[in-house]
């Protein structure tokens, strides 16, 4: 044991270092862990929440929101943003542009791009499911102490420009 402890006494600075990152990289993986799975199971009992109280499946509910969210694009950008086939996501905004939620627009300079939008319709029923969703995310936190809220906000906003700092890096 102790011929053990010279030798890492002898041992550069950054070896030391370098095992002390390790450490806190694995600390900071079990953490966001341990967080992903937490959000997701909060996450599955907000997915059972209705969106617009049943007019409209959830899937076609939550195109039509991130289309809100996102605005105007083409389908190639939006299926990419989404995670979606294309073709899926065609066959769902021809039923939401049927009930006048969504316009289509051919590009005039590209007639192979197709342009998505809300309509103000769409806009509409996309600001109400919204609202439900933050009503709904209201309820599941009700309970929580004020102080516990406090302390999560904060989390919340430093997490928030973290990762958007590595989606804008990784775009």
């Amino acid at each position: 044991m102790i011929k053990s402890l010279l030798i890492i006494k002898r041992l550069p600075l950054h070896f030391a270092t370098k095992g002390a990152r390790d450490m806190a990289r694995k600390e900071f993986i079990r953490l966001l862990e341990s967080n992903i799975l937490t959000l997701d199971r909060l996450a599955e009992r907000l997915r059972k929440e209705p969106l617009d109280a049943g007019l409209y499946p959830k899937n076609q509910m939550t195109v039509l929101v991130r289309l809100h969210m996102g605005g105007r694009a083409r389908l190639k950008e939006i299926a990419r943003r989404e995670l979606v086939p294309a073709p899926n996501l065609c066959a769902t905004f021809r039923k939401l542009e049927r009930d006048g939620l969504v316009a289509r627009t051919i590009d005039e300079n590209d007639r192979r791009n197709t342009w998505y939008e809300c309509t103000p319709a769409g806009e509409k029923l996309a600001d109400k499911a919204m609202e439900m969703f933050r009503c709904a995310i209201s309820r599941l936190f009700e309970n929580i102490a004020p102080a516990d809220e406090t302390a999560l906000t904060g989390a919340l906003k430093i997490m928030n420009e973290i990762l958007t700092k590595m989606e804008i890096k990784h775009v």
